[in-house]
């Protein structure tokens, strides 16, 4: 199956572009240099795909998926918290057991409401003993640093800083980004394992943190460098010099979705937002209920105790032809309403159309099928298991 560039959903980039005053990272001119569409996305001018030169999104999916791609996210958020009081913050505030982080450590995680449900999915660093760095969600970094101000910000010993505009940030995804990034730095990075990190000079540049994590069910590195346009630039050029042989493409938020979305993983405001519980998502293996006290477990801890969640986020592979597009209705074989797409694209690695949908779980269970109103259509889908595509051991 050929899916046309046209057809593979970017519903989850939000659009206008008349929007006023985009914030802009250090390589605006660089994407626009290189003919990138650009969009507002969570008040940021980024580049959605790179179309020119045999280009675009599906190119720039499969680059990643069989070689090496290279994403700008410096519009992501950092926040660090320092003191003899950092921990019992961080374990406050987080779902998952920060106390188990060792210096050089990072873990996924998320913000939690008093009901259970999701301020934001993040990223803990564990920086040294009382040193840790949050990494949140573009369009909801200022939402984050309030509601951590507002929760823990009295405390003693912690000291609270949003650092986001003094970080540039760079994924480089795909099998062949190590011996792209291992070109350019002194630092043995096959001894970095999954979601751990080091510092060193990257082409260069001094005290680059790098980091061997990603969104986009690949191996990969995110490198964490000043902010400045002319050290990112560098920083950039030098990666796509090192990978071209290995055929490096840029890469837009248009392929980070899809890419996420073969790989199974949430995008904040699809499979998780504030009116949907850890419970009812698959990131329950990152939720620590025994770690004690944080915010959300009192709630979740009931929800356990009367039955458990009575919704539950579910993988979809169209059956028959239609593509499930986010906000779709999710339909029984009788053509009753009972959920909704939450996210919903072509595959383009996997050649099929896949989406994930919040179903009541009663209902759910891999290989039943289901019905997706897709305009005036009612089209069939198989549930399958999350995530729709693992990498390959290489």
């Amino acid at each position: 199956m050929t899916i046309p560039a046209e057809q593979v959903s970017t519903a989850a980039i939000p659009g206008g572009s008349d929007a006023p005053a985009l914030k802009k990272t250090a390589l605006n001119g660089k994407h626009r240099s290189l003919n990138a569409k650009m969009v507002d996305f969570g008040g940021w001018d980024m580049p959605v795909e790179y179309p020119g030169a045999g280009g675009g999104l599906i190119a720039e999916h499969m680059a990643v998926r069989t070689a090496v791609g290279l994403f700008d996210v410096s519009h992501m958020g950092e926040i660090q918290f320092r003191g003899p009081g950092a921990l019992a913050a961080v374990q406050h505030l987080t779902m998952n057991d920060a106390s188990r982080l060792k210096d050089g450590q990072a873990h996924y995680s998320a913000l939690l409401t008093q009901e259970g449900t999701f301020v934001d999915d993040i990223l803990v660093h564990r920086l040294s003993e009382n040193d840790y760095l949050l990494v949140v969600n573009a369009g909801t970094k200022d939402k984050d640093y309030g509601w951590v101000r507002q929760q823990v910000g009295a405390r003693s010993g912690i000291h609270i800083s949003d650092y986001s505009s003094y970080y540039s940030q760079l994924a480089l995804q795909g099998p062949r980004a190590q011996e792209t990034l291992q070109k350019l730095t002194k630092v043995d990075l096959a001894a970095i394992k999954n979601y751990w990190f080091t510092w060193g000079t990257v082409a260069g540049i001094p005290n680059v943190m790098i980091a061997r994590t990603g969104y986009s069910g690949e191996d990969g590195f995110e490198v964490y460098l000043p902010a400045d346009e002319p050290t990112t630039v560098k920083m950039w050029d030098a990666l796509i010099e090192a990978g071209a042989e290995f055929g490096i493409r840029p890469c837009g938020l248009g392929a980070r979705n899809t890419l996420r979305m073969e790989a199974g993983m949430s995008l904040y405001g699809h499979e998780i937002s504030d009116q949907i519980n850890v419970l009812e998502t698959g990131l329950t293996h990152w939720l620590k209920m025994d770690k004690g006290e944080f915010i959300g477990r009192e709630a979740l801890t009931k929800i356990q105790a009367e039955g458990g969640p009575k919704r539950k986020v579910v993988g979809l592979e169209m059956v028959e032809r239609g593509i499930a597009r986010d906000g779709y209705p999710v339909l029984d074989l009788e053509g009753k309403e009972i959920g909704v797409v939450t996210s919903g694209s072509p595959a383009p690695f996997l050649k099929t159309n896949i989406a994930m949908a919040l179903v009541p779980t009663e209902v759910a269970a891999e290989g039943a099928d289901v019905m997706v109103q897709v305009r005036a259509n009612r089209v069939r889908a198989k549930q399958v298991a999350i995530p729709f595509y693992k990498r390959p051991k290489r």
